[in-house]
């Protein structure tokens, strides 16, 4: 299918209009009001004239964006869907890389540039060989299934670090219902050996995960229910020792009343966040500076799933969310990429 791509903002914000979606030559206002600066430290990442765009809608369910700057494409997947998508930049087309997916859900690349996707129905971590062929990395930990691994980050020592929260076998929308045989847990597979550890068993539902550019933190996001009215959200933060174990557990921000999903770095140190299930005014990305504070938002009328840098340089936030794939330009770059 041929998607053309069409701005998403209007005169003033309003996520109603965008979502009845925008003619490709709607007008649109400099600079995108949907692009907001909570603080002044911002100001240096919002392009003045450039605004959000929604790139493709017909998903039921939006994640893993994943950017192939050698190939000028973009996939991500769509979950209850059961396939893969990947997005042209030369010409905005949208078609099916892979169906099915196996309930594909976070994807990246690794050290090589080869795909790492987790799958939600086969319970496992893949690797797609340059020659097609699908390597399976890891399904199974002590002996028992993997609950159903959700996103992942590659260090540059070429260790896969990825959360398994198990969604996709909670029910049958986005995988196929299962007990748990696993806690929910983040683990870390060593490139070399295969081996499998837990490196943070204290979270509810272990979701988005990345590394400071540094690599010297760890962020991964809670998006597990809270126990009591009021409960945070949270994004935590941990140090990384010696590359390979974490420590000082904390948290980072706060997401609520909404919650956070995919998160990415820039190479600046402040943390892009997915953010959704608030409503007008919080769906989005959220961005906050290295010492947690709120430095801006981009405001988009879906809750946003996840999200990733790319572009030919590497400065164009591309935001899966909910049915459709928008994207921005700022003044910034995402760190760690391949």
């Amino acid at each position: 299918m041929n998607i053309t791509a069409g701005a998403v903002s209007t005169l003033a914000f309003d996520p109603l209009a965008v979502a009845k979606g925008q003619e490709p030559k709607s007008p649109v206002i400099y600079p995108d009001p949907a692009v907001e600066i909570v603080d002044p430290r911002f100001s240096k990442y919002k392009v003045g004239n450039a605004a959000i765009e929604r790139l493709y809608t017909g998903s039921r369910w939006a994640e893993g964006p994943v950017w192939f700057g050698d190939g000028r494409f973009l996939l991500f997947s769509d979950i209850p869907n059961n396939r893969i998508l990947r997005w042209l930049e030369d010409t905005g087309e949208v078609s099916v890389f892979r169906s099915p997916s196996n309930y594909s859900n976070g994807n990246c690349r690794d050290r090589q540039g080869r795909l790492l996707t987790c799958e939600h129905d086969s319970r496992r971590l893949t690797r797609t060989e340059h020659n097609g062929t699908i390597t399976v990395l890891a399904d199974r930990f002590q002996g028992k299934p993997l609950n159903a691994p959700n996103d992942l980050a590659v260090h540059s020592d070429g260790a896969i670090w990825f959360t398994d929260p198990g969604y996709g076998i909670m029910s049958n929308y986005e995988g196929h219902k299962a007990p748990f045989e696993l806690p929910a847990n983040v683990y870390r597979l060593d490139p070399n050996t295969r081996e499998v550890t837990v490196v943070a068993n204290d979270l509810d539902k272990p979701n988005g995960i990345c590394f400071s550019p540094d690599e010297k933190k760890l962020y991964v996001v809670d998006t597990g229910e809270p126990k009591h009215p009021g409960d945070p959200r949270p994004i935590r933060v941990y140090d990384i020792e010696n590359g390979v174990r974490l420590k000082n557990g904390r948290t980072f921000v706060n997401m609520a009343p909404g919650s956070s999903d995919g998160i990415r770095c820039d190479v600046d140190g402040n943390l892009w966040s997915a953010a959704g299930w608030a409503g007008q005014g919080f769906n989005g990305v959220h961005v906050f500076a290295p010492d947690g504070v709120l430095i801006g938002r981009i405001h988009i009328p879906e809750s946003c799933a996840n999200l990733c840098f790319g572009g030919v340089k590497k400065n164009r936030l591309f935001m899966a969310a909910s049915q459709s794939l928008y994207a921005v330009y700022v003044g910034t770059e995402g760190a760690q990429l391949p």
